[in-house]
């Protein structure tokens, strides 16, 4: 996503929203933890193309934020760096023990074609991590599956979604939930005509999962 498509992506996401729930989003750069995660590895752009099967140029332009990731690909990067996907959302910070958030003033990250806001900013439920997903008519989390550890909860807060897990496809309408062993391949997506959003919960099976420090492998060697 090119920045003048994120200035228009954050006009038309701003303009879908009730005038008292505009405000200023703390953007969460995931070109820039994508840096953060590979440097800290030692690996370069190019090792890690060939890591995660992922085009050197791809990764080039999500690092330099002239494009945005879909979840799927975060998916293949989050494997090859063996990290839980929900580390590109993380932001440095302090731990709290009460966290209140006002409506359009939480972390998000943006996709392509919606955004993903941090409901926890400070507090995880448990090793869980709460999130807001946003996603415009068609959109959806990539063409390929999804796959990690633990749990993934789901629920239907606007709109409608459907969740594809292994071969069943669930259609989520305001109200209904998911939830379901997150080995299951699994993606989304808004085949609505409207804007969709529903609560997401992801739970990494132990706290191993849940920590981006502890995969980090220092012993890497750039081949």
């Amino acid at each position: 996503m090119t920045r003048q498509r994120s200035r228009w992506h954050e006009s038309l996401m701003a303009s879908m929203l009730p005038k008292e729930e505009v405000s200023h989003f703390t953007e969460i750069n995931v070109g820039q933890r994508l840096h953060e995660l590979r440097t800290a590895q030692g690996l370069s752009i190019r090792y890690l193309a060939k890591m995660s099967g992922l085009n050197f140029n791809t990764l080039s332009l999500i690092e330099n934020e002239k494009t945005s990731p879909n979840v799927s690909t975060l998916q293949q990067l989050a494997k090859a760096l063996q990290v839980p996907v929900t580390a590109f959302f993380e932001q440095t910070r302090v731990y709290k023990d009460v966290v209140f958030q006002k409506v359009g003033e939480r972390p998000r990250t943006i996709l392509p074609h919606g955004t993903l806001e941090d409901l926890g900013a400070g507090l995880t439920l448990g090793e869980g991590t709460p999130l807001l997903l946003t996603l415009e008519a068609g959109a959806n989390s990539g063409p390929d599956v999804i796959v990690h550890t633990g749990q993934e909860f789901v629920y239907c807060l606007e709109g409608s979604l459907v969740y594809s897990v292994g071969e069943k496809e669930y259609y989520l309408d305001i109200g209904d939930s998911l939830i379901f062993e997150a080995y299951i391949p699994h993606r989304w997506e808004n085949r609505g005509n409207t804007l969709s959003r529903s609560t997401l919960i992801i739970c990494p099976s132990d706290a191993s999962d849940r920590l981006a420090e502890k995969h980090l492998m220092n012993n890497r060697i750039e081949k």
